[in-house]
């Protein structure tokens, strides 16, 4: 048996020794366990000596693509790449959410998905909060958060500064009694047009657990009665601003952009 929510069956397998782990992570997700040999599910997450990945069971058919395996990695891969070598403060994320000089503003990351866009940020030292809504997907994030703590060094560093809280965001923005935000970052699902192989991976195998987020406009709405200073939201290069204000300024990069919602300059 597998979960159906709908849209996508998922289970969860635990390799060889992760037996107990695997267990308790289902019970949390309220996923059925089955063995990462013998997939039932259309998606199964899998935890191994490696940590939590998602991948997709059409692998397991005959004549069906191979679609690999995504997990949240801050150690290695693109981000340590990126981190040594990514442009640093002259990113466009980093200047959109207004990071320059000694400016180093409170950040929160309310569509924080694999946390890439957070690790940025953190990694040029600002404390970022993440919200995720989606439980596999804030799994996920955990795994990777816990395995760079464990790391140490520079990573471990970087992942201090980052708290991850799974909530809905809309409903977290409106009632939210910590300390005020300087920063929103948004970047709501949309569909993606990029051509790299790992965007197509990764869109697969979680537009049918996210689904798009058509209640984008309340979200930015949330967003820009909460941030003190302002809120940037990631777009398609091409694709309308979200419904509502207009924003203040744009960023565009080669297949995306920034719409800045300014409020008051950041210091």
């Amino acid at each position: 048996m597998s979960r159906d929510d709908g849209r996508v069956t998922l289970a969860l397998a635990g390799a060889e020794g992760f037996e107990q782990a695997s267990a308790e992570l289902a019970q949390r997700l309220l996923l059925p366990l089955q063995a990462p040999d013998r997939p039932l599910a259309e998606l199964l997450l899998c935890l191994d000596e490696q940590g939590l990945s998602l991948r997709s069971t059409e692998a397991d058919v005959p004549g069906a693509a191979a679609t690999g395996a995504v997990r949240v990695d801050f150690v290695g891969g693109a981000l340590a790449h990126r981190r040594q070598f990514g442009g640093g403060a002259g990113q466009m994320v980093a200047r959109a959410v207004g990071i320059r000089g000694a400016v180093r503003p409170s950040i929160l990351d309310a569509t924080a998905g694999l946390g890439r866009d957070a690790f940025v940020m953190a990694s040029l030292g600002c404390d970022v909060t993440l919200l995720e809504r989606q439980p596999v997907i804030a799994a996920l994030l955990e795994d990777g958060l816990r395995r760079a703590r464990e790391a140490g060094g520079e990573v471990a560093e970087i992942a201090s500064r980052m708290r991850l809280i799974h909530c809905d965001a809309i409903s977290a923005l409106c009632d939210w009694s910590e300390a005020i935000p300087q920063v929103i970052h948004l970047d709501p699902m949309f569909p993606h047009r990029e051509k790299s192989a790992l965007v197509k991976k990764e869109m697969r195998l979680f537009r049918p657990l996210a689904g798009d987020d058509n209640d984008a406009p309340a979200l930015l709405r949330a967003a820009l009665a909460l941030a003190s200073h302002r809120v940037a939201v990631k777009r398609p290069r091409k694709a309308p601003a979200i419904a509502g204000p207009a924003p203040s300024a744009e960023m565009k990069g080669q297949s995306s952009r920034y719409d800045i919602y300014g409020k008051k300059r950041l210091e």
